[in-house]
């Protein structure tokens, strides 16, 4: 009997949904063929739309359209824009907020376990849970920082996902009510191809058309509470900065609680961006302790030499971080005072890599900590670290970005 031709998009498939995947999706299978699926939940059947077929035909997307058996959860979407074939940028909004928590933590401890040999339930605290951050509404009203697209009519919105249609939107419920309150989002906006609006801790929200000739100019600031004292930074409106009000304040103080920074120490700051980790490191590495913030982004640059002004035993290189860690290894790195106490590293979603993760532990600091935005790439850091003599010891994970498949994880590896 010849086999049946594999589905292609549009197809309608049958499917029950075992497991939570990494990506925001969750996996069923059609004879036998692996189906990433949307809008749906572990224990679910459905009836799901082919959207794609991937990796050569070794797997299929899908959006669930229909439930036939709904899995216990399951919520009524809070977002009217959300849903198969609309707005992609939430993953979990028909997901109620404790169950996307054990989605997350299922994943990271999946992730650990299969990449980087570890067992998270191993690790102090026991099995993994993915905490609160402080400053959202039970997972909604949250990112201060959004980039609205805009179609050709002029109509801003958001994008589908894994696609770069439009979906013109006139509310947006996990941004700050100050990003909608600019009035941007009931607005035609001719001339430009996206929006970047702001909410900053401090002062008015900010608008940023883009193409614009000052779209690179605009500078807002952004309140750090704990971050060696209360301090504020200069950050570019379109630069990096946590989306999550609560998010900085966050990471700088579980981080530095692993780290236990002493007076003398040396302290190193990796992807330092504006400054924010290596302000807080100088304050406790003071008096006597130096701290080296280095940042590859001219303008980061800029705003961190001037952010970290009084604290001249802080010094920020404007350098790509490997390098610098090339340069600290060659240049100084032979005796112990003359090497690297603590390292703090906040590398973007790619990771810092097996050559930044093999130059760090040749520092021999005592305690590394990690900030991590992907699960997945810190999981094949903690493998190259191993490989180096170093070990996770503690891990924490933080729902720093409700009803997305996305979240910030905290890890410490010390020498093994």
């Amino acid at each position: 009997m010849p086999a049946e031709p594999q589905p292609g998009p549009g197809a309608l498939l049958e499917l029950d949904v075992d497991r939570v995947a990494h990506g925001g999706h969750c996996v069923g299978r059609h004879q036998g063929q692996v189906v990433f699926v949307r809008h749906t939940l572990p224990g679910e059947r459905v009836r799901a739309r082919v959207t794609e077929v991937g990796g050569g035909g070794r797997y299929l997307r899908a959006d669930a359209e229909e439930v036939l058996r709904a899995a216990p959860g399951r919520v009524e979407r809070r977002c009217p824009f959300s849903g198969p074939g609309r707005c992609g940028g939430c993953d979990w909004q028909h997901v109620d907020l404790a169950r996307q928590r054990e989605l997350k933590a299922a994943v990271v401890t999946e992730l650990m376990a299969r990449l980087a040999g570890v067992a998270v339930e191993a690790l102090p605290g026991g099995p993994l849970r993915v905490e609160a951050v402080p400053g959202d509404r039970d997972g909604l009203r949250w990112r201060t920082r959004v980039e609205f697209a805009v179609d050709q009519e002029g109509r801003p919105g958001l994008r589908k996902h894994r696609s770069h249609q439009v979906v013109p939107v006139t509310d947006c419920p996990i941004a700050d009510e100050r990003v909608v309150g600019t009035g941007v989002l009931q607005q035609r906006h001719a001339g430009v191809h996206s929006l970047d609006v702001v909410a900053p801790s401090a002062g008015d929200p900010v608008v940023v058309p883009v193409p614009s000739e000052t779209a690179g100019e605009q500078v807002v600031t952004e309140g750090v509470p704990g971050a060696g004292g209360d301090r504020e930074f200069r950050v570019a409106a379109r630069g990096f900065w946590q989306v999550h009000p609560g998010a900085a304040a966050t990471f700088v103080a579980g981080a530095l609680d692993w780290l236990d920074p002493q007076p003398g120490e040396r302290a190193l700051d990796l992807y330092a961006g504006v400054g924010v980790f290596a302000a807080a490191l100088g304050q406790r590495v003071a008096p006597g302790g130096s701290v080296i913030a280095v940042e590859a982004d001219p303008t980061a640059v800029e705003h961190a030499r001037t952010n970290l002004a009084d604290l001249p035993w802080v010094r920020v290189r404007g350098n790509r971080v490997d390098r610098e860690l090339r340069r600290l290894r060659t240049g100084g790195g032979r005796s112990r005072r003359a090497g690297t106490d603590v390292v703090v590293l906040d590398p973007p979603r790619t990771g810092a890599g097996k050559a930044v993760i093999r130059d760090i532990a040749g520092l021999r600091p005592r305690a590394v900590g990690y900030v991590a935005c992907d699960p997945a790439a810190l999981a094949r850091d903690v493998r190259y670290a191993a490989d180096q003599g170093y070990r996770l010891t503690r891990l924490r994970a933080l729902d720093a970005f409700p009803m997305t498949h996305h979240l910030e994880c905290l890890a410490l590896l010390e020498p093994g």
